[in-house]
């Protein structure tokens, strides 16, 4: 998946879809993390929603340019003596794998990754030659 500029319709339709699957009491077919990526005259971030997993179900590759993101997980038991009136918070389980471009002015081989309270983070520093810089006019 390349980066493309954020559109919040496809972000809707793609949770209708979701949702209705879910109504029928299906697990939809594709599932993907919800993620924000970023840059500033630094860095390249990506966060990644992963609420209830853990660092030990996912692994992170940079390949010819390429970040790929795998996660996997079993589902947990329900407990069948539970008769449930709604149930919004079902723990996302399964495999999923999601694979962005990166810009080629990153630093892929200093990256960085972080899990905390279901955020994944990663952060590619820009290389030093691609970072913005003010040139000072000589006065002749």
């Amino acid at each position: 998946m390349t980066l493309t500029t954020y559109n919040p319709f496809d972000v809707q339709i793609d949770r209708l879809f979701d949702e209705t699957f879910r109504a029928l009491g299906r697990k939809a077919t594709v599932w993907s993390p919800y993620c924000n990526a970023w840059e500033d005259g630094d860095r390249f971030c990506l966060e990644m929603a992963l609420p209830g997993w853990d660092s030990k179900d996912v692994k992170i590759t940079v390949e010819d340019g390429v970040l790929t993101v795998e996660g996997s997980r079993q589902g947990e038991t329900p407990e069948s003596d539970r008769t449930y009136f709604v149930r919004e918070m079902t723990m996302t389980t399964g495999n999923f794998t999601r694979s962005l471009t990166l810009p080629s002015n990153v630093n892929a081989e200093k990256a960085a990754a972080s899990f905390k309270h279901g955020v994944l983070s990663i952060e590619f520093p820009k290389r030093e030659e691609a970072k913005p810089r003010q040139i000072t006019i000589e006065v002749q």
